[in-house]
């Protein structure tokens, strides 16, 4: 199918979305979703719900991955490069900068302040985008929502996320809507890992960074939520490149910057050794998961519309959502401490449903503010 639209185009949509898309990955995706699919109708559902699919199958950032993907639909290679680039870059840059303000005042403190209020709206964002997000992929079929809460209960009470639960509630889904002919199905595995050999010593503290953050993108599945106990036990554990309190500051940069939650990785690399490993940790991070979306993505494209594989996508779909409101569940146990973030979330919920041509960032901005009062003026 031609596109409706120019490569220019998607890739000037995915440098905004990179540039003032705040919430994480829910509310990326649901942005994609919204924008795209219904509003500008670029992209259909169906090839949406492959790289939602596609995104949830393969290790990696969640909302990266599927915006690789959807630059890749009408585009192909050259597609899936320049926007994948589109939407890191914004996002690089400013943790950047934040990384060099860090090292040069000594610490963040204002974070705190002014992510106590952004947080609690970042909660309603991607609740009100989770919701319906849960509409529109799951809608009336009870089979779906089974699907969903399982996997939504178990985001929850792990705090983690699982790849078995994805495959698991496609290949169920595909045997209750195609039971007779479910054996002679040919599914399409994922791709097995490959590892380029590196030359330079150990000690190389470069080496060593490009190692580690390439491990993250490689085998950590899910979303930006997924990479953190990864990033914790290696960057404070094992190497102590960070302690405690410039780990925290890190994830806060991550939060109240637009773009991946994962961009963390540009900070963390930034603190270890500057520019050189800020860039270095952001290139091994998302490289694996470049590769791991444009290589199997012909096939999705060529397979995607046969019945058997649109039902694994569709049971995929639901377990993702469930898995994705999941961790709104946990973002807003940490999130909503007391009623002041409380009423700031709900505010945000009910700003965003009355007025739908409300720019998000707009709400964002109003809550910073907000929240540096709050917490620096105790009113």
């Amino acid at each position: 199918m031609k596109a409706h639209y120019s490569l220019s185009e998607i890739t000037l949509y995915f440098l905004k979305l990179g540039t003032v898309g705040f919430g994480g990955p829910a509310a990326l995706i649901a942005y994609m979703h919204r924008d795209l699919v219904e509003n500008k109708s670029w992209i259909s559902e169906e090839d949406y719900k492959e790289g939602l699919a596609l995104a949830q199958l393969a290790p990696g950032p969640l909302a990266a991955q599927l915006a690789i993907y959807l630059g890749y639909v009408h585009y192909r290679v050259l597609g899936a490069t320049i926007v994948g680039l589109a939407f890191v870059i914004p996002s690089f840059l400013m943790v950047v900068l934040l990384g060099y303000l860090y090292t040069l005042y000594g610490g963040l403190s204002w974070i705190q302040a002014v992510f106590y209020g952004i947080s609690a709206a970042v909660i309603g964002i991607i609740g009100l985008s989770s919701h319906k997000l849960v509409t529109k992929s799951i809608g009336n079929d009870y089979f779906l929502w089974v699907i969903f809460v399982i996997t939504a209960l178990f985001t929850v009470i792990t705090e983690s996320e699982s790849v078995w639960l994805f495959f698991i509630g496609g290949v169920s889904y595909t045997l209750y809507k195609n039971p007779p002919k479910f054996q002679k199905t040919n599914f399409i595995a994922p791709l097995g890992l490959s590892f380029l050999g590196v030359s330079a010593s150990d000690s190389d503290i470069l080496v060593k960074i490009a190692l580690f953050f390439a491990k993250a993108g490689a085998f950590v599945f899910g979303s930006g939520l997924a990479i953190v106990p990864f990033l914790y036990a290696g960057v404070v554990k094992e190497y102590h490149w960070l302690n405690e309190k410039q780990f925290l500051d890190a994830v806060a940069v991550a939060m109240i910057t637009p773009g991946p939650v994962v961009i963390t990785v540009g900070f963390i690399g930034y603190l270890v050794l500057g520019f050189k490993g800020a860039l270095v940790a952001a290139l091994a991070t998302f490289l694996p998961c470049y590769f791991f979306t444009i290589l199997p993505a012909p096939y999705f494209k060529k397979y995607g519309g046969l019945p058997r594989i649109k039902s694994f996508v569709s049971g995929i779909t639901a377990a993702a959502v469930g898995a994705i409101s999941g961790a709104v569940i946990i973002l807003g146990k940490r999130s909503l401490l007391d009623f002041n973030t409380i009423a700031i979330a709900l505010i945000t919920v009910l700003l965003l449903w009355k007025y739908k041509k409300i720019q998000e960032p707009i709400v964002i901005l109003g809550a910073a503010v907000l929240g540096y009062i709050l917490k620096n003026l105790a009113i």
